[in-house]
C-alpha cells in the first residue's frame, strides 16, 4: 500500500471515529426489584456480556460507541454523549408499550436509531393486536381469543387442544408444557394463572401440533407495499431489500415430555445445551414460502432494519406454516440468540451481524459515512 493510500486510510478511520453510536439497552443487573417479583420478570433483559459485545463490535468498525442504560436517565445522558445514531435493543421495564418508550424519547429528541419505530414496537409487543393485523391482512395465523377474565365464554372457532400464553411478554415468558391445554378445566386454570402472575390478558390460540421454525431478516423492503397477499397467490412476491437468514428449528425431541414447545425454560436455563438445527431441514419450496410470509409480516407491521418471525408448521395439514408472532427486537446475545445462530450458519459473525443492522439504519436515515462520501 502506497503512502497516499495509507494516509487516506488513517484519515478515514479518524473521521469514522467522529461518528458516535450509543448502544441503548436494559441490563438485567440494573432492573428494578421488589418483594414478590416474578422469577422470570426480567428474562428478556440483556446481560452485560451481550451489551459489551455490541459496543465492541461497533468500535471495531471504526465508530465511537458507548453504552447508555435505557431508562429515565437517558434525558441526561443522551444530550451529554450527543450520539449521531443509537443502536437500540431496549426492552423497557413497565407498561403495555414498554419496548416503544425509548424510541419515543429518541423521536422527541430527533435522534436516529436502529430497528422498528414506536408504533410497530408497541403493536408487536401486544400479541393479540399483532394477530388482529395478520388476520385482517389474510396472513395465516392460528385462530385466537384474548381473555381478560378466566370465565369468559370460549369462541366457537376454537377447539381443544389450545395454547395459552401472556399477551405482552417476550422470551417465551409464561410458556411451558402447561401452556398446552386439552380440557375446559385446564384452560380456565392456565388463563387464571397467566392473568394473576403477569397482570395482563391471556392469549389463547388454536394449538398447532408440529415443528417450530424461526426466520431472521435484515434490511428494509424496497418497492410497493401490499395491503394483503397478492392475488392470485402466484403473483410476484415483493421482498426486495431484505436479506433472509437461514431458518432455524429447535430440536425439541429430547424435551417432548417436559416442554414440547420452545419454552421459557429452554430459551433461558438451557439455551446453551439444546440443539439448534440451522439451516432447518426444510425443502426449497418451504423455505421460499416461509421467507415470503416473513416478508409479508415485516411489511404489514412496518418493521425496520431487523426482525425475526416465528412459525409453527402443522403436522396435520401438510406442514402448512402458521405465523405465531414477529419480534422486531430479536436478541443479540453472542452464541445463544436465535438471530445470532442463524447468522453464524451463513458465516456471518456477531460483529458483522451488528454492523448489518447498523448499516441498514444508516442507509434508511440517509446518514453517509465520513470518508466514504
Amino acid at each position: 500500500m502506497g503512502y497516499n493510500n495509507i494516509h487516506f486510510e488513517r484519515q478515514r478511520k479518524a473521521e469514522l471515529k467522529k461518528l458516535k453510536v450509543a448502544v441503548l439497552a436494559n441490563l438485567k443487573k440494573n432492573a428494578p426489584k421488589w418483594e414478590g417479583i416474578a422469577e422470570d420478570r426480567w428474562d428478556d433483559l440483556d446481560s452485560e456480556k451481550t451489551v459489551l459485545a455490541i459496543v465492541e463490535a461497533i468500535r471495531t468498525g471504526g465508530y465511537n460507541s458507548e453504552f447508555l442504560e435505557g431508562d429515565e436517565t437517558l434525558m441526561i445522558t443522551l444530550p451529554k454523549y450527543h450520539p449521531d445514531i443509537c443502536f437500540n435493543i431496549c426492552e423497557g421495564h413497565f407498561g403495555d408499550s414498554r419496548e416503544a418508550q425509548v424510541p419515543a424519547i429518541l423521536e422527541m429528541l430527533r435522534i436516529p436509531y436502529t430497528g422498528s419505530r414506536v408504533l410497530t414496537l408497541a403493536m408487536a409487543l401486544d400479541k393479540p393486536m399483532t394477530k388482529r393485523i395478520l388476520w385482517w391482512h389474510e396472513l395465516p395465523t392460528p385462530a385466537f381469543q384474548e381473555f381478560d377474565r378466566a370465565d369468559e365464554t370460549l369462541n366457537d372457532d376454537l377447539s381443544f387442544p389450545l395454547f395459552v400464553k401472556p399477551s405482552r411478554e417476550g422470551t417465551s415468558m409464561g410458556v411451558s408444557v402447561k401452556s398446552i391445554v386439552k380440557t375446559e378445566e385446564e384452560l380456565r386454570e392456565q388463563v387464571e394463572f397467566i392473568i394473576e402472575k403477569y397482570k395482563q390478558p391471556a392469549l389463547v390460540e388454536q394449538y398447532i401440533e408440529g415443528r417450530e421454525v424461526t426466520v431472521g431478516m435484515l434490511g428494509n423492503l424496497i418497492g410497493p407495499v401490499a395491503r394483503r397477499l397478492p392475488h392470485p397467490y402466484n403473483s410476484p412476491r415483493i421482498q426486495s431489500g431484505l436479506h433472509f437468514l437461514p431458518p432455524m428449528e429447535v430440536d425439541l425431541k429430547p424435551y417432548l415430555l417436559t416442554d414440547a414447545v420452545y419454552s421459557n425454560r429452554l430459551k433461558v436455563a438451557l439455551a446453551d445445551k439444546i440443539d439448534y438445527l440451522c439451516p432447518a431441514p426444510l425443502d426449497e419450496d418451504m423455505v421460499d414460502e416461509i421467507n415470503w410470509l416473513a416478508a409479508a409480516v415485516f411489511r404489514v407491521m412496518d418493521a425496520k432494519d431487523v426482525s425475526r418471525v416465528d412459525f409453527r408448521l402443522d403436522v396435520n395439514n401438510n406442514w402448512k406454516p402458521y405465523i405465531l408472532e414477529i419480534n422486531p427486537l430479536p436478541g443479540l446475545a453472542p452464541e445463544i440468540s436465535d438471530l445470532v445462530i442463524e447468522a453464524k450458519a451463513e458465516g456471518i459473525t456477531h460483529a458483522e451481524l451488528v454492523h448489518m443492522i447498523l448499516d441498514a439504519a444508516l442507509a434508511r436515515y440517509g446518514i453517509k459515512l465520513p470518508g466514504l462520501i
